[in-house]
């Protein structure tokens, strides 16, 4: 088939084109504006000085030298240079600096031309008030004070620091390790039982005798969580040895507890309680907010602890006969 011709194409092609001659091109004309006349009123600009330097050319001032010029003013004196740094005796050294120095400094130097120091600098001073050992008559070869009486108090060592009721309980309320989360519920519990009302202790169920007065409590918040400890704390525990009846049978003899064994069983038994009452709310303070109300229950007698505590004894009362008990 044969190829079409595209006649269109061809005659936009074949279309003359304008000649640059046949342009018009607008030509600008420059705008001329009048100037302004310079009234009386106005002043000329400056000539420009070749001699010197310009208004605004002129080298700024030192520090000290606008602090001496400022003091001067206002009448307080000039910078203080007793309290100066060393750079007096770096520019002794350098003749060549000191004529590039500030001409507060240069006229320092002129004053104490002697070669004495005008200042002392804070250690120096510091030098001067410390205690001379010497006239004291104590055997301190090597230090600048008296050694501490050994041995050391339990108190003065950090991983002593504090008391160990607060130690063992924030221990026990740690978590998966983490000591942070224990201290601050630990220091929660205590700011709870400062800022509580005081307790009323019942009767029926005392206290630790040689207690302060409840009303005492809340002042020291540390002593009220370890007599809130230790009130319901237990004296001992029962073990269930085997083979001591005959025939496999086991006996409940009673054991006694130490201190610490004593306490960390009671802090279970509260905490195992916290564990079991409904959270009213949620909240990074909760939890430590439930402790401390189980605290104050204990000291109070209303929780359910002191039972625990009852029936332990009275098991350990009952039981008191197999501890003279021998294996068959």
């Amino acid at each position: 088939m044969s190829p079409r011709l595209k006649l269109f194409q061809a005659a936009l092609s074949l279309r003359p084109r304008p000649s640059v001659r046949n342009r018009i091109i607008p030509i600008s004309r420059p705008r001329f504006v009048p100037s302004r006349p310079i009234t009386s009123n106005e002043k000329p600009l400056p000539e420009k000085d070749e001699s010197g330097p310009g208004p605004n050319q002129d080298q700024l001032p030192h520090v000290s030298e606008e602090a001496a010029a400022t003091g001067k003013i206002t009448g307080e004196g000039g910078p203080e240079m007793e309290q100066g740094t060393p750079v007096q005796e770096i520019l002794q050294r350098d003749e060549q600096s000191q004529e590039k120095a500030p001409k507060v400094i240069r006229d320092e130097f002129k004053s104490t031309s002697g070669g004495s120091r005008s200042f002392s600098t804070s250690a120096r001073a510091q030098q001067e008030a410390m205690i001379s050992f010497e006239d004291t008559g104590l055997e301190t070869a090597g230090h600048n004070f008296e050694l501490p009486a050994l041995p050391l108090p339990s108190r003065m060592h950090m991983k002593h620091r504090y008391d160990p009721v607060i130690k063992q309980v924030t221990n026990l309320l740690m978590r998966d390790g983490k000591l942070s989360v224990a201290q601050r519920n630990m220091a929660m519990i205590l700011n709870f039982l400062r800022t509580a009302s005081p307790p009323i202790v019942n009767p029926d169920r005392p206290l630790l005798p040689g207690a302060p007065p409840a009303s005492h409590l809340p002042l020291n918040p540390v002593l009220y969580l370890t007599l809130a400890i230790d009130s319901v704390a237990p004296l001992m525990r029962i073990r269930a040895q085997k083979g001591l009846a005959g025939g496999g049978a086991a006996l409940q003899i009673p054991m006694p507890l130490g201190l610490r064994q004593r306490r960390r069983q009671a802090v279970m038994w509260i905490l195992d309680v916290v564990s079991k009452k409904p959270s009213r709310s949620s909240g990074r303070g909760r939890f430590a907010q439930r402790v401390a109300e189980e605290l104050i229950a204990v000291v109070e007698g209303r929780s359910g602890v002191w039972e625990r505590r009852g029936a332990v004894h009275k098991q350990g009362v009952g039981a008191r006969a197999n501890l003279n008990h021998r294996r068959r």
